[in-house]
């Protein structure tokens, strides 16, 4: 007899049928009362079962309309080409993207003056407070929420690359636009981590309860100092980062 609490057993039952595809993505779960008889529990301990699946991650639920398996169509990023100008773009690297993957870019857009946080500070080489150009970027995939980015380029590139401070999204992307300025991207350095969504993030990416962010931190350089700091929050249960590093043949060939 299992030692595990009645409403553990609900929910490790429903995971395996998740999981085995007896459930898949976008199917409804039974009602709580038929669970209730499935597993001769009572509604409450069948709820708690339910609500554990929820802060998992692996089912949404709907006033009137019951609980539902999370749907996760993944969008794949590599971040190895993102914003390598050696590879045609359809405007920044973003819609390049999203639209070469057959699905649809949308993304709203606002720039601010803002003081620079002590963690971009530290990476651009700036006094913490120094006047920075903030570009921010709220991007959706199909009309999904996607990510927030939060773009940051001390002042003084901007003084150089005025387009930079101006309202409104820059076509062909900031890194295209710098370059054709004079101020080429020669290197970046990447930071990626995970951790839960503050209350503000979870509202902008609609994520459920029990779903991470990503946060990926890119610090891109010219041959001599930092141009700027990019902080790219994506959801965590809707997207896959990649990088292609060295010689790629073997992917491509076929085992003899």
């Amino acid at each position: 007899m299992s030692k595990q609490p009645k409403y553990r057993q609900v929910a490790d039952a429903l995971r395996r049928e998740i999981d085995n595809g007896t459930y898949p993505p976008g199917s409804r779960l039974p009602s709580e009362s038929e669970l209730s008889a499935r597993f001769d529990a009572s509604r409450n301990t069948v709820r708690s079962g339910l609500g554990l699946l929820v802060t998992q991650g692996l089912v949404t639920s709907s006033q009137g309309l019951g609980y539902e398996v999370a749907k996760h169509e993944v969008f794949e990023l590599n971040a190895s080409r993102f914003e390598d100008l050696s590879f045609p773009q359809i405007g920044d690297a973003y819609s390049t993207d999203v639209t070469n993957a057959g699905r649809r870019p949308h993304q709203t857009f606002r720039v601010e003056i803002r003081p620079a946080p002590e963690e971009v500070a530290a990476r651009l080489k700036v006094e913490p407070g120094s006047r920075t150009v903030l570009r921010f970027c709220h991007r959706f995939v199909d009309d999904v929420p996607w990510s927030t980015q939060a773009t940051y380029y001390p002042a003084w590139l901007a003084d150089e690359a005025p387009r930079l401070a101006e309202p409104g999204d820059i076509e062909e992307g900031t890194t295209r636009y710098l370059a054709e300025r004079g101020t080429e991207q020669v290197g970046y350095f990447d930071e990626i981590s995970t951790r839960m969504p503050t209350p503000e993030e979870a509202r902008a990416l609609e994520v459920g309860a029990g779903v991470p962010v990503l946060l990926w931190m890119r610090t891109g350089y010219t041959v001599d100092r930092p141009i700027r700091c990019t902080i790219t929050t994506f959801r965590g249960d809707l997207n896959r980062v990649n990088y292609e590093i060295g010689d790629q043949s073997g992917r491509e060939n076929e085992p003899q």
